[in-house]
């Protein structure tokens, strides 16, 4: 009796230890993917806080919420089965999606850019006027989650080249980290952001001087914090999106413009007396955008030369 408890206890031990280390697997794998896709996480913030904006006070942390749900469907219910079948049935499919993601975030940057240069005053879109408080939000929050839908699938494509020499089960595990952790992230910062004006005003009416000073400072910041917002999402869109061409150029032996790259980012950090891994990096992302913005220029290009034939 005793060796049988005995035997049963190493095994229990034998699970245990084994659970550990999957957990460990899966927390570097989780965590490696996560840092890939860093880039566009930036992105995601900076993008749907205007989803927000324009409503009452009480409505924007709802909206928030809606469509941080919305995220959530779009990677667990949608995102997180494709990308293992992806992985079980197709992994050569990876590195061409992701490219095609990539390219479409350089041409959302390019037509962001060419949109800043036209300064035609545009009203409301037609019939939008006679839409109701609620119907206005409901289509702010659709269009909200097809764009987290985007960029959730690029999260989720990159998180996925990271973790595909792993087990089916490993890259799973990885992905819902990676999922969850991000969305919560993503949203709770996207949250305090369209709540600072109202934190700024709630602070500027306490009887201590120097936190209705902090309060007057956040209600001014905001106008600023929102157009950096827009400006860092479109940088992002540009490194990132011109970084998985570069990649995905690299993977498929189209070396000139990689090795283009990394060679100068490889100079430029050898070149720098303190900091080369920044200095490298730096010039890494800004070729990156370089090429990105090439890209989008292509397509944006492309696509109004399609529109201008049709009328």
């Amino acid at each position: 009796m005793a060796s049988g408890l005995a035997a049963l206890l190493d095994d229990v031990a034998a699970i245990a230890k084994l659970a550990a280390a999957s957990l460990d697997d899966v927390s570097a794998a989780a965590g490696k993917a996560g840092v890939k896709a860093a880039g566009v996480v930036v992105d995601d913030t900076a993008v749907t806080p205007s989803y927000a904006m324009g409503f009452t006070p009480d409505r924007e942390l709802p909206i928030v919420g809606k469509i941080a749900l919305g995220s959530l469907a779009n990677k667990f219910l949608i995102l997180l089965p494709v990308s293992l079948l992806l992985s079980a049935f197709a992994p050569w499919a990876v590195t061409p999606l992701l490219m095609l993601g990539g390219a479409y975030l350089c041409f959302e940057a390019t037509e962001k850019i060419l949109e800043s240069f036209d300064h035609e005053e545009v009203g409301d879109e037609p019939g939008e006027l006679a839409l109701s408080s609620r119907e206005i939000e409901k289509q702010k929050v659709n269009g909200a989650i097809r764009t987290d839908f985007i960029l959730s699938a690029e999260i989720m494509a990159i998180s996925l080249s990271q973790v595909e020499d792993q087990s089916l089960g490993v890259q799973a595990a990885s992905l819902a980290v990676v999922a969850a952790a991000i969305t919560v992230g993503v949203y709770g910062v996207v949250g305090l952001i369209v709540k600072m004006d109202d934190i700024g005003l709630h602070l500027s009416r306490r009887p201590l001087a120097s936190t209705r000073a902090l309060g007057r400072g956040l209600v001014k910041a905001m106008p600023v914090v929102l157009a950096s917002l827009a400006t860092i999402g479109t940088a992002a869109m540009l490194w990132v999106g011109g970084g998985i061409v570069v990649h995905g150029l690299h993977e498929y032996h189209f070396t000139p413009i990689p090795t283009w790259v990394e060679h100068a980012a490889a100079v430029a950090g050898q070149a720098s007396p303190v900091a080369s891994g920044a200095v490298s990096w730096i010039v890494t992302a800004l070729l990156s955008a370089v090429v990105g913005l090439a890209v989008g220029g292509v397509l944006a290009g492309a696509l109004h030369l399609v529109k201008r034939g049709k009328h």
